[in-house]
């Protein structure tokens, strides 16, 4: 084991709390920095499950990575700092403009300055990145070869055209796997702050000589994500749906596809990050290499929750999403040996279990597409 503290913030949350789970079950100390968001925690967070799952086996500070005297007591000993801290959903980045900037580029900021301007023990950062800074990612024209679509034009998808085009002559385009070398190109407010948070880090760590390791998330998904949020994760949105039996709107087509990737994973590959120095100054991106489109995997769900839930394919849309993304992770194979290993029929499983042995959280889906509506980004 090369380090002995390590600081996560957002340590309380999905990806954080799992992590924390398996860095002390493998010796390391753990330091938590989180602002236990009630969009995530609940009205209560100490009732919550995330923070009850690491509160007595980590130093857990109440804090937030908006604030420069909390950063610098969680900093405080610390070998590396695992920044997971974020606002993730891509919806609301649309409308909460300010509130995203300054939690995910303002707290990264705070953070480098303290790194750069005052004494500290870090010998290493990890970031969580998103595959969201592909924006639509990488697909293939044939007339131009391997391009990168803008976002998709509210006129086309008004017409039940949602695919996307190619930024040259505007024909159809096939998709392909998206690899760390793609366009940086993103579509949302919450990837445009992700891609400089990543930067960020990369380029004053390295002026530091602080190796940075940055994790290209897909959509990561498992027992633990949070059920209250309705604006992230459509996995547990869908579940929350069923569960208080309401029906499930599927935007566009229902031939939306993303890359969903198992917390597990997600964990073993952050872990590899963390204890490898192949991993320093990469980029790497973290699924399953493959994409299931989102009208299967609400059929999957429902039919493992045994439930006559009604599917609807609306043809409603949001601006600033993607059609498709799935991630070419040969790089974190061929550097770093990361495999995933649970398939989405195996995790869609372990998930939905987990969701039929919980509370029923109060369905908040109505009232968030009723705020996109306000703000003219539902149609």
């Amino acid at each position: 084991m090369q380090y002995n503290r390590i600081l996560i913030t957002g340590g309380a949350g999905f990806i954080g709390s799992n992590l924390t789970r398996k860095l002390v079950g493998h010796g390391y100390k753990v330091r938590i920095l989180d602002n236990m968001s009630p969009q995530i925690h609940g009205d209560d967070y100490t009732q919550s499950q995330l923070y009850q799952s690491v509160k007595n086996i980590a130093e857990v500070m109440i804090g937030s990575v908006q604030d420069q005297e909390d950063w610098g007591k969680a900093i405080k000993d610390v070998d590396v700092i695992v920044h997971l801290a974020a606002e993730t959903g891509t919806g609301q980045s649309m409308y909460a403009i300010e509130k995203y900037t300054d939690v995910n580029i303002k707290g990264t900021a705070l953070m480098l300055d303290i790194l750069t301007n005052e004494k500290h023990s870090v010998k290493k950062i990890v970031v969580a990145s998103s595959r969201a800074i592909y924006g639509e990612g990488k697909y293939v024209c044939t007339e131009h070869g391997n391009v990168y679509p803008l976002e998709r034009k509210d006129e086309d998808m008004a017409k039940g055209d949602f695919g996307a085009k190619c930024p040259h002559c505007g024909n159809d385009v096939e998709l392909k796997a998206t690899d760390e070398s793609s366009m940086n190109h993103p579509t949302s407010v919450y990837g445009l702050t992700k891609s400089v948070q990543e930067q960020m880090c990369m380029l004053v760590g390295k002026s530091l000589n602080i190796p940075v390791v940055a994790f290209r998330y897909q959509n990561v998904y498992g027992p633990g994500q949070s059920l209250k949020n309705p604006y992230t994760g459509i996995l547990s949105v869908f579940s929350t749906r069923i569960m208080n039996g309401n029906e499930i709107n599927i935007f566009e087509d229902g031939k939306e596809s993303r890359d969903f990737v198992y917390i597990d994973d997600v964990v073993n590959a952050t872990m590899m990050g963390i204890e490898r120095k192949e991993a320093d100054y990469c980029c790497f991106n973290v699924g399953t290499g493959s994409a299931a489109n989102v009208l299967s995997v609400a059929e999957m769900l429902v039919a493992m929750y045994k439930k006559d839930t009604k599917i609807k394919i609306s043809g409603n849309y949001r601006l600033g999403d993607i059609r498709h993304n799935y991630a070419d992770i040969t790089l974190i194979k061929s550097k770093l040996g990361f495999e995933p290993k649970v398939t989405i029929d195996q995790g869609l499983g372990k998930f939905a279990c987990w969701v039929q042995s919980q509370e029923i959280e109060k369905d908040g889906y109505d009232a968030s597409i009723d705020e996109m509506k306000q703000k003219g980004l539902y149609k």
